[in-house]
């Protein structure tokens, strides 16, 4: 099968998920035990994506400029900074960091 196969195959996929979204009952969807397992999937799938992100280079797990931003960015989330706020004192951490040669 070619690449575009897969991605016509993909594409299905995902229409076909987010078509059951909006068929399935409301009373399916409004139930306290669906409610407290998408919550935690969220929070797990997020967690996941954050750390996949600043610790991994390829195939390997790598502590570098992306662990200071983490840090700074965290502290600043903690202090209730608007978003815009954390972004910026994340790359200014990573920038410093980097400079600095604290972390490669």
């Amino acid at each position: 099968m070619t690449a575009w196969w897969w991605i016509l195959a993909a594409s299905a996929i995902a229409f076909a998920t987010k078509l059951a979204g909006y068929l399935a009952p409301d009373s399916l969807l409004d139930s306290p035990a669906v409610r407290k397992a998408t919550a935690s999937v969220t929070v797990g799938l997020l967690a996941a994506l954050v750390v996949s992100n600043a610790f991994s280079s390829g195939q390997s797990l790598i502590l570098d400029a992306r662990l200071a931003a983490l840090v700074a960015a965290a502290a600043a989330l903690t202090l209730r900074a608007p978003f815009l706020v954390v972004v910026i004192v994340g790359a200014l951490a990573a920038a410093l960091a980097r400079a600095l040669g604290v972390l490669p």
